[in-house]
């Protein structure tokens, strides 16, 4: 993947915002940019592959406009999917107006204008996909382009791990990975903006990406079960168990096996040799040190404290069978 970094460091301060708006247009897409604030400065680094583009921009505040003059010196019609990684920005296209917080990720129509402003310091990352590539999957979004897709929405993680990776994966992802997780990332977009509840459970592959996603994230919670997985999902708890049965393993014992993962690398862990092993064992969502002592010993053949002296011991594989995204396609049919 071709990559080029831009930063008004480069050039003095009465230059600093034409040279950000030219590194704007080449990098994303054609716009303008208006109103900066006092001393502004901004870094964006981009990334192609085939027709795609990927960028990550920090910058100071000012706001981005795209009109109908820059949609008709256009060329392939895009969609426009952005990341907020810090900081808020208000966008509004049409009729639709709305702030992107933190974690959070919008899709704008790149034929129709927008503003985008940012009214303090911001850090996001972007993508620009052609409209052919996701409206080949649905019709949805042809209709009702503009959507904010919340933090915690159920596709959300997976979402926001493909945009990070194709922007800022290291220089070792290949054309095959990056064209895998950029169908990946097409897939996503269509579920998490779909209405119909329905049509997720046409695609229990990705259903189960999202919930060990939501799973990992929430580990340390002695609360988290299926029925808080089927919530999260929008899905029913036997659905939940379902999926995890799938991957060959029950809820229970993947939530088991997880929990013990983080314990026994927090206890080799020379930065953590400070912590208690009750502490590392509630921190890692265990609830009863007696269980958790039983459960550590079957499985390693020797006690936490022995484990974090150095002994050895057979441990269980930790889980993998759906980490590696970037090995595998996730399917979505059109709808």
């Amino acid at each position: 993947m071709a990559s080029t970094t831009w930063s008004t460091d480069t050039v003095g301060t009465r230059e600093g915002f034409t040279f950000w708006q030219d590194a704007v247009c080449r990098a994303v897409l054609n716009v303008s940019t208006e109103a900066p604030s006092e001393g502004f400065r901004a870094r964006i680094a981009s990334r192609s592959f085939d027709t795609l583009r990927f960028a990550c921009f920090a910058a100071t505040g000012h706001e981005i406009v795209r009109s109908r003059t820059h949609i008709a010196g256009a060329g392939e019609d895009h969609y426009l999917v952005s990341l907020q990684t810090h900081g808020r920005s208000r966008i509004a296209q049409g009729e639709r107006a709305f702030l992107l917080e933190p974690g959070e990720i919008a899709v704008l129509d790149g034929q129709q204008p927008f503003r985008v402003a940012f009214p303090e310091r911001v850090r996001r990352v972007l993508a620009v996909i052609p409209r052919r590539a996701v409206d080949s999957r649905t019709p949805r979004l042809r209709t009702s382009p503009t959507r904010r897709i919340a933090a915690e929405g159920p596709y959300a993680d997976l979402l926001r791990r493909h945009l990070l990776q194709l922007a800022q994966g290291e220089g070792s992802l290949g054309p095959a990975e990056a064209a895998l997780l950029t169908e990946n990332l097409c897939n996503l977009l269509v579920l998490a903006t779909a209405e119909d509840p329905a049509a997720e459970e046409r695609h229990p592959q990705v259903q189960v990406e999202a919930m060990l996603a939501f799973c990992r994230r929430h580990l340390s919670d002695p609360d988290l079960s299926p029925r808080t997985v089927a919530a999260h999902c929008r899905v029913s708890v036997r659905t939940v168990h379902l999926r995890f049965e799938a991957t060959g393993r029950t809820f229970g014992r993947w939530l088991l096996d997880s929990r013990l993962d983080a314990c026994q690398r927090a206890l080799r862990d020379p930065q953590q040799a400070g912590r208690g092993i009750s502490e590392i064992a509630y921190a890692a969502g265990f609830g009863d040190l007696s269980h958790f002592n039983r459960a550590f010993r079957q499985r390693s053949g020797m006690t936490p404290s022995d484990w974090r002296g150095g002994g050895g011991g057979v441990t269980a594989p930790m889980d993998s069978c759906f980490d590696n995204l970037s090995m595998r396609t996730i399917h979505s049919s059109s709808s």
